[in-house]
């Protein structure tokens, strides 16, 4: 009860005036298809983003579209019918134009381009954070593709708040802008702080302030408690939800419990979450049969999960030598927990 209370005096600090949307972010080789798939079924999400699609010398196929965001094929939304932006990635204006177009001509309805990607990769390549140092190019990017796009199409951008340091963190933001985003999500890092804490809502504030387009505040919003604070260190009605939507799988149905003024009920492990396990091993064996992907993906999902319940510790330690999604389904339906 001192709990809920709490959170109803909090609530009353930010500002609720404003519709707040919570996005699903683009996790690069965490969250596919079938993690989006699987965390919009749980429910909170008011819209996700793809991983994002490398474009570098080729125009790709609608095969190729549909193999990383099928969600085009179903009027690009999820299962649950969230809908789903797809992410451009590259520094090739001319290029990435002519790819924009072609995703758009095979369904897509929304673009959002990539400049916050930390893999070095990725940067070496010229692709993501690296952009950030030359705001002129960013500009040049978001310009191509607005200039290029039927004007129907939503385009927004996502992007750090620098490469080695935050100099340059409000005309970049700018540079956006004036290229034509119509939103702009901000990570509150800088590449080279990758996913180390603390995360600067601050920054993201004094973007938002100067910014004429909405901004979303993105960077570690693992509980509600977090979720609270980033609304209001950022001055951010919209905020994206990345690894902690992940870890704790029903994070954004607790926040849309908190701002509707409901009762706040996080999942139990042994009753919700081992029913969403299950799912989600179905879900991989409908993309991929053999198993061996439901395998690495459950081991990857269980290993993000046991850094918040000691459940998922107990789970992935007894299943980290099996490679047959066959005798992990039946160890996790049979399993019984051990309390600490």
């Amino acid at each position: 009860m001192q709990k809920q209370e709490s959170l109803n005096k909090n609530k009353e600090l930010i500002d609720n005036n404003r519709e707040s949307r919570l996005i699903l972010a683009p996790m690069q080789g965490l969250c596919d298809d079938v993690m989006r798939d699987l965390l919009t079924r749980i429910g909170g999400f008011d819209e996700c983003v793809s991983e994002f699609v490398r474009i570098t010398h080729t125009v790709h196929s609608r095969s190729t579209w549909l193999r990383h965001i099928p969600e085009i094929s179903n009027n690009n939304q999820t299962f649950a019918g969230i809908p789903c932006t797809t992410q451009l990635l590259g520094s090739d204006a001319e290029m990435m134009a002519k790819n924009a177009l072609e995703v758009v001509r095979f369904g897509a309805n929304k673009i959002d381009l990539n400049f916050g990607c930390p893999a070095p990769t990725v940067n070496k390549h010229q692709g993501g954070a690296i952009l950030l140092k030359e705001p002129e190019r960013v500009f040049h990017i978001v310009k191509t593709l607005r200039d290029r796009l039927p004007e129907n199409i939503p385009l927004t951008a996502k992007m750090r708040l620098g490469f080695e340091n935050k100099d340059l963190a409000l005309e970049n933001a700018q540079a956006i802008e004036q290229g034509g985003a119509c939103l702009l999500t901000v990570h509150a890092r800088t590449k080279v702080e990758g996913y180390e804490p603390p995360a600067h809502w601050i920054w993201v504030r004094k973007i938002a302030e100067r910014a004429a387009i909405p901004v979303v505040a993105n960077g570690d919003v693992f509980t509600l408690d977090d979720y609270i604070a980033i609304r209001r260190e950022s001055g951010c009605a919209d905020v994206m939800l990345g690894r902690g939507a992940v870890m704790r799988p029903d994070l954004a149905r607790q926040i849309k419990q908190y701002l509707r003024g409901e009762t706040v009920q996080a999942a139990l492990f042994d009753d919700e979450i081992r029913q969403w396990i299950m799912m989600f091993i179905d879900l991989c064996l409908q993309k991929e049969p053999h198993g061996k992907y439901a395998v690495a993906r459950l081991k990857q999902w269980l290993g993000m999960m046991k850094r918040v319940y000691t459940e998922a510790e107990q789970l992935f330690d007894a299943i980290r030598s099996m490679r047959e999604i066959d005798e992990i389904r039946r160890m996790i339906g049979d399993f019984s927990f051990t309390q600490s």
